[in-house]
């Protein structure tokens, strides 16, 4: 079967009767929930009798008074317990950050002339400009000097080793 393109009145009108329908459920659900109100205030609460002398109404009021007593008793007794929850979740959540540590981004490598990074550290104000290298030592190289005799004397030296090896492959 082809599908059909719903035309724009028939739509307008589904969706005016669906508005329609929860409209009615919504007022229905409200009437329900004011029943169930009346219901659950009928079964736990009686309706006081207040047929009766002075005396049976003040005796009925130190029953309610005491009654209201424990219950804000109760309720001082929960709100204490929570707000302990709560504080110790506090907690709780502090040190799993401590344990998990923050992630810190992986640094990039960045090639900076020292005038650059003393005035990313100081400020666009302070302008330095400092040759390092100036301070460096000079380190001078040390130019080893032979005798000159020795320079001279070089063929004398290598004679004398020859007549050394001549005595050995002599004896």
């Amino acid at each position: 079967m082809s599908e059909k393109k719903m035309t724009s009145s028939r739509r307008h009108h589904l969706k005016s009767v669906m508005l329609q329908i929860a409209a009615t459920m919504i007022v229905q659900e409200k009437q329900d929930a004011i029943e169930a109100k009346k219901a659950y205030m009928a079964e736990t609460c009686p309706a006081p009798s207040i047929s009766g002398d002075q005396a049976a109404l003040m005796e009925t009021c130190k029953k309610l008074h005491a009654i209201i007593d424990r219950v804000d008793e109760e309720r001082y007794d929960m709100l204490s317990k929570v707000g302990k929850a709560d504080k110790e979740i506090d907690d709780l959540k502090i040190k799993v950050v401590d344990l998990a540590g923050v992630k810190k981004p992986a640094l990039k490598k960045v090639r900076m002339s020292a005038d650059a990074m003393l005035k990313a550290l100081l400020g666009s104000k302070h302008t330095v400009n400092m040759d390092l290298r100036a301070n460096l030592k000079q380190v001078k190289k040390e130019v080893k000097e032979e005798p000159s005799e020795a320079v001279g004397d070089w063929r004398k030296n290598i004679e004398d080793k020859a007549d050394r090896k001549k005595m050995f492959e002599t004896s």
